[in-house]
């Protein structure tokens, strides 16, 4: 029995948590046409998608592995949080994404149970998303991302 559909049937959480789910996880990369060569190699298939964030400073590239994606995340300039990262961590793991129903609400609710928000409104970022980031302090060290698909 595949333990994780019994744990999805037999628990019926009321939490907001149940209509979260990984969306990304993002990786810092100093080279984004070595990284998606490297990945096109591991997951078998190619990217589905680059695309430049000229407000974060960065490009970006993404992988559909199941229902979760991979999105790898290149600097454009050495003043970008990902150059940042990439000087004082090296390349890796830099957060993790939830998409959320309603950023907005979610962002209200985090906040009054006392995350810390990076940003005070959601911003335009990658893949057609509105995000907001949760201090890394408040969250045992991990760089949560929230996202929205934006609907237009």
């Amino acid at each position: 029995m595949d333990f994780c559909k019994f744990k999805r049937i037999a628990i019926q959480p009321a939490n907001t948590y149940e209509s979260m789910k990984v969306e990304h996880i993002g990786i810092a990369v100093k080279n984004l046409a070595a990284s998606n060569e490297l990945f096109r190699k591991l997951f078998g298939e190619a990217h589905y998608k680059v695309e430049s964030v000229e407000s974060e400073g960065v490009s970006t590239s993404f992988f559909q592995c199941g229902e979760t994606k991979v999105e790898l995340l290149e600097a454009t300039n050495p003043d970008s949080a990902i150059a940042k990262f990439i000087d004082k961590r090296g390349e890796g793991i830099h957060h993790i994404a939830f998409e959320v129903a309603d950023i907005y609400a979610e962002m209200q609710r985090l906040q009054n149970e006392g995350f810390t928000l990076l940003n005070t409104e959601p911003k335009r970022g990658a893949d057609n998303k509105l995000i907001c980031f949760l201090h890394p302090k408040t969250s045992n060290g991990v760089l949560v991302e929230l996202c929205q698909t934006i609907r237009d």
